[in-house]
């Protein structure tokens, strides 16, 4: 399962830009990558697993902007077509992830 954090939020002034930064940092430290500008991606193991990182994503929410998440499977994922100019690339692998209980 994919979790996919969309946002675009203010950077107009230095406050904005700080959020914008805070937000960014924190969910990178959750462990989403950037797959594009403002479009950050994380592999889960579970749809129990997403949802524990879609709620974290939720309580650090900036007071303004906007944020869509969406949740895709391996699947969907893999059938996504990718491309530089007009050129066709390799879709990102599966993350390989060890979960320890």
């Amino acid at each position: 399962m994919w979790v996919l954090v969309f946002f675009d939020l203010p950077t107009e002034t230095n406050v904005d830009r700080k959020n914008y930064t805070k937000f960014r940092k924190n969910i990178m430290d959750d462990g989403f990558q950037m797959f594009q500008f403002s479009m950050y991606i994380r592999h889960c193991s579970s749809r129990e697993n997403s949802e524990v990182h879609i709620k974290r994503v939720k309580t650090i929410l900036p007071a303004k902007g906007h944020v869509g998440i969406m949740c895709v499977t391996d699947k969907q994922f893999g059938m996504m077509e990718i491309f530089r100019g007009k050129e066709q690339i390799e879709v990102p692998e599966t993350a390989q992830q060890l979960e320890l209980f």
